[in-house]
C-alpha cells in the first residue's frame, strides 16, 4: 500500500503564489518575500514528521485551497511551486520526482479562515496485490 499524509495549512494569501512570492532587488536579482519564507518554513515543519526520504519516488503532490470567496482565490495551480520549493528544501528530492496536481479550489465563505490541503503520496498501484 502506497504511503501518504495530507497536511492542511492556513492560506497566508497570493504572497505564496509563484507569481507573487519573489521580490526583485533594487541592484537586480531576486529574493523570496518573508511570508513566503514563513509558509515554507511551516510546511516543512509540519512535513519532517512524514520521513518522506524515505518514500519510494516519484511523489504525487496534490494542493486543493478552501478559500472565502472567488476574489481571493487563487488558481492553486500557482501555489505548486512553492510546494515543491520546500519539500526539495527538506529532503533534497528533485521535483522531476514529483507529479504536481491541482486539486479543488473551493469556496466557503468566512466560516473559517481560508486553508490549504497538501497531500504527498507515493505513486503507484494501490490495488494491487
Amino acid at each position: 500500500m502506497a504511503r501518504h499524509e495530507t497536511i492542511r495549512m492556513d492560506y497566508p494569501g497570493d504572497c505564496i503564489s509563484v507569481n507573487h512570492y519573489l521580490g526583485r532587488r533594487k541592484g537586480g536579482g531576486y529574493y523570496v518575500k518573508q511570508e513566503a519564507t514563513d509558509f515554507k518554513e511551516e510546511l516543512q515543519w509540519l512535513l519532517k514528521r512524514c520521513h518522506l526520504e524515505d518514500y519510494k519516488l516519484p511523489l504525487e503532490v496534490t494542493c486543493s485551497g478552501y478559500f472565502k470567496n472567488e476574489r481571493s482565490a487563487p488558481d492553486v495551480h500557482n501555489l505548486l511551486k512553492i510546494i515543491a520549493d520546500s519539500i526539495q528544501e527538506l529532503t533534497g528530492i528533485d521535483d522531476k520526482n514529483y507529479h504536481m496536481y491541482a486539486g479543488q479550489r473551493n469556496i466557503i465563505g468566512n466560516r473559517e479562515p481560508p486553508y490549504l490541503l497538501i497531500t504527498i503520496k507515493e505513486e503507484g498501484n494501490e490495488n494491487a496485490l
